[in-house]
């Protein structure tokens, strides 16, 4: 490998917006995610629905349509 051109890899603390965090090899010392193997539905079985309505729905509630 040529010297120089490679990144600086050290330990990085991965925190999670559930709370959960663990140590991995980056280039960054710190990450910060939104979705971890603790809290995504496809691991926990929990579903979430991340989107409650469309833009259409919002406008049609916002202003009293329908």
């Amino acid at each position: 490998m040529k010297k120089g051109i490679h990144p600086e890899i050290m330990e990085c603390q991965v925190t999670c917006t559930c709370g959960h965090s663990f140590v991995v090899f980056s280039d960054r010392p710190t990450l910060r995610i939104e979705v971890c193997d603790k809290c995504h539905p496809f691991y926990t079985g929990k579903e979430r629905n991340l989107n409650v309505g469309g833009k259409v729905d919002k406008f049609k509630k916002k202003y009293g349509l329908a």
